[in-house]
């Protein structure tokens, strides 16, 4: 059995967790007897946290709000799990790093010797993966209001300045009228921010970057939430960045059997399903936006290619090898002059 002070900060912990919990669960979890929850509820009260018993069948206990609330005290995992998260903020596009530096001070400052030794031992370099375009930063006052939209179910105005590709019917102008959505999830994606909301105008679903949005006030009425294609926000924002309508993976999808041992192919793909058929064979099943995206995928690999399938795939092959082809020949031509 942990000793009292350690079961003590167990509790804690698990108050912290969840609204409410049943007597019974917490002596389960902190493998001891219904009595000695209650005497250790006792002991938190008198450090001053204010812990309230629940009325029901089952009884039980939550911490609940106050502004007298003592410091929160923190595991070895929570700790750790902090520590990480803030030290890491500076990826987030949210614009909070300068407030994620001084929150890990101020904690490391609350913290017993022993974590706070731990914590900074945690040393972490953020390092963000080379883009063509800087990611623009977000605003923290819109992610919140963004977020108080989502959480209160209320529908959202904002103005939208973005100019999509020629085609894509998605781009707005600075003066077209304000979007209209149902706010449903708060995302990132390759460090950008987004907002996956049903667009009222459009009767469609639809993903915002939220840089690009500037809310209007007040909000809209309380909606009934809608369900995602395929039940899933991250299933549905990985298909639509994939190109799809939100309910399957990747458009195009196909397979074939590359002149390469599987490892070597382990290597160089992320998303591909690679099965070995022999010390320097293998099939690889693989999916992209577009077949000639595919193929030009698979040509990467500079070995000899099987196409499985589908047909679509041998076509775009021959697609490329037409156009590489003269490619090749025009600066064969252009050397010659």
């Amino acid at each position: 059995m942990q000793k009292t002070s350690a079961r003590l900060l167990s509790l804690l912990s698990l108050l912290q967790a969840r609204r409410d919990w049943p007597g019974a669960l917490l002596a389960d979890r902190l493998d001891v007897s219904p009595r000695t929850v209650r005497r250790d509820v006792d002991r938190l009260r008198e450090l001053g946290y204010p812990i309230v018993a629940v009325k029901g069948p089952d009884g039980g206990y939550r911490l609940d709000a106050g502004t007298q609330l003592p410091p929160l005290l923190f595991d070895d995992d929570q700790a750790v799990a902090l520590a990480v998260a803030l030290q890491i903020a500076t990826t987030t596009g949210a614009g909070i790093e300068e407030a994620a530096a001084r929150a890990l001070n101020t904690v490391r400052q609350v913290m017993p010797a022993r974590l706070r030794r731990r914590v900074e031992t945690l040393q972490v370099t953020a390092v963000e993966r080379p883009a063509a375009r800087p990611h623009p930063q977000v605003d923290s006052g819109v992610l919140m209001t963004l977020g108080d939209a989502v959480h209160a179910r209320e529908v959202l105005r904002f103005d939208y300045t973005r100019t999509s590709p020629a085609g894509t019917g998605d781009g707005d102008s600075a003066e077209a009228p304000p979007r209209r959505v149902q706010p449903h999830h708060l995302v990132t994606w390759g460090g950008r921010w987004y907002l996956v909301a049903w667009d009222l105008d459009r009767d469609d679903w639809r993903t915002f970057r939220v840089d690009r949005i500037s809310p209007r006030t007040p909000m809209g009425p309380r909606f009934t939430p809608r369900e995602l294609p395929g039940g899933n926000v991250a299933a549905f924002v990985t298909s639509r960045f994939q190109g799809s309508d939100g309910s399957d993976g990747w458009p195009c999808l196909g397979e074939v059997i590359l002149d390469l041992p599987a490892a070597v192919v382990l290597r160089h793909t992320r998303e591909g399903i690679v099965e070995e058929l022999g010390p320097d064979r293998c099939r690889l099943v693989l999916g992209s936006w577009s077949w000639p995206g595919l193929a030009a995928a698979l040509g990467r690999f500079d070995a000899d290619i099987e196409v499985v399938g589908p047909t679509e795939l041998k076509d775009a092959f021959a697609h490329l090898a037409r156009r590489y082809a003269n490619a090749a020949t025009d600066g064969l031509t252009q050397e010659a002059q």
